[in-house]
């Protein structure tokens, strides 16, 4: 959160004020700082340098076409799950020499979306699916690049709705099916079999895990190889953490030495896909205090943003640091209180006994490190519009996604032709 600090009592983004941005965005809003997402990606670029390593965001961090584009004027390519962020990165501007296209449930016409837009390759992960895509690609006369996406049975130590490398988990093909797997692959006229990819989980603190599964990449590389397989790109996916408590992060140039000494003496190329990595600490969601009310021994401090505009704590127990946007006065007591949204749901709160300076109608609060997988994940639950995004870069700011209007929303509808019209004009109460 480097690029979100105190100036005169204030917190910035950049050069910018937050309340600047609150008087003319409204809240709640997500702001992000284009300095960090920048830092972010060089950091990474430059601990790979001199590998044959491209480094492919992943999407479903934080899709805001800004926030892409940013990354895609840095050099990045992009991991894509869906047509859906196919679209955006290709609008964005990312090379299609530079997307990788993974998710376990890839549509036909998604396959056929990647191979026409000739995308670097499809990670895919189950027989079925290598079955389709070559189907798909018989179809178009041409013939996709494909990594084989491997479960190794390694625990990444994460939280359990977030870990993806176990052998009851959804994801890929297991190890001991991989040989069959490439068999079957090469015997397919429409693939052209390139490589192996692996993706173990997300928020990984600790970096042994990754060392587990890119040696067991690296011996069934070796194995394939012997096999008569030609492999040469490695995948080696994502999942790299951020400090949301505080503390020392996962170094990137400690990853990065554990992928040199473990995988790079096979030559093959190199696919990264940071995602949280690259954007958590870039972004801030900013909101406004509603009411404070004093319960039967709780206090409770109510927001104008909820679980459907950041999901993680309701999700996973996530933490977040929350800040008020104007310093406390020297000697404030800090004082524990559960602050909640206004979503009619219990799990709509952010944090229990947090301590916080008094705070009262009106402040704003700021949570910390809410760039990735903040407003990818918002929705309209309650009829509640989605925030706005706002991006920063030094002193100036712009807006990357308007506040939502509720008539958005409501206009999604049709009404069946049995249905009379409403009775009520628009916007009556």
């Amino acid at each position: 959160m480097s690029e979100f600090a105190y100036r005169d009592g204030v917190l910035h983004a950049e050069g910018v004020a937050l309340p600047r941005i609150a008087d003319a965005v409204g809240t709640p809003f997500y702001c992000y700082s284009s300095t960090a997402i920048a830092a972010a990606y060089d950091e990474f670029a430059a601990a790979f340098a001199g590998l044959p390593a491209t480094i492919c965001y992943a999407l479903k961090a934080n899709g805001n076409q800004a926030v892409i584009a940013t990354l895609a004027r840095r050099g990045a390519g992009a991991d894509v799950v869906s047509g859906g962020e196919l679209r955006r990165a290709l609008r964005a501007g990312v090379p299609p020499r530079k997307i990788v296209f993974a998710g376990v449930g890839k549509t036909p016409s998604e396959l056929a979306a990647g191979l026409a837009a000739g995308i670097l390759q499809f990670n895919v992960e189950s027989l079925p699916e290598l079955a389709a895509l070559n189907q798909v690609a018989l179809a178009a006369g041409k013939r996709a690049t494909v990594a084989l996406r491997i479960n190794p049975d390694v625990d990444a130590l994460t939280h359990a709705k977030i870990t993806t490398g176990k052998a009851e988990n959804k994801f890929g093909i297991a190890l001991d099916q991989a040989p069959a797997a490439y068999r079957a692959a090469a015997a397919m006229p429409g693939l052209e079999v390139a490589g192996i990819a692996v993706h173990i989980g997300s928020q990984l603190t600790g970096l042994e895990p990754f060392r587990a599964a890119f040696r067991r990449v690296a011996e069934l590389a070796a194995a394939l190889r012997g096999a008569g397989h030609a492999i040469r790109r490695l995948d080696l996916g994502g999942g790299l953490g951020v400090a949301y408590e505080g503390g020392e992060r996962p170094s990137v140039a400690a990853y990065a030495g554990i992928a040199r000494s473990e995988v790079a003496p096979l030559g093959c190329e190199l696919v990264l896909e940071p995602g949280r990595r690259l954007v958590a600490e870039a972004g801030l969601l900013v909101a406004r205090v509603v009411y404070v009310k004093q319960g039967t021994g709780r206090r409770f401090v109510i927001l104008d943003t909820g679980m459907n505009d950041l999901l993680r704590p309701a999700l996973y127990d996530a933490y977040h640091p929350i800040l008020a946007v104007r310093a406390p006065a020297g000697g404030a007591v800090l004082a524990p209180v559960d602050i909640v949204g206004p979503v009619c749901e219990s799990a709509d709160s952010f944090a229990k006994d947090r301590p916080m300076p008094p705070l009262s109608a009106g402040d704003l609060v700021a949570f910390g490190v809410a760039g990735a997988y903040g407003a990818v994940m918002s929705s309209t639950y309650n009829a509640r519009p989605l925030p706005a995004e706002v991006m920063v870069r030094g002193d100036d700011f712009a807006v990357v996604r308007e506040l939502q209007d509720i008539d958005m929303i409501i206009d999604q509808d049709r009404l069946p032709d049995w249905l009379a019209p409403p009775a009520l004009a628009r916007g009556a109460a």
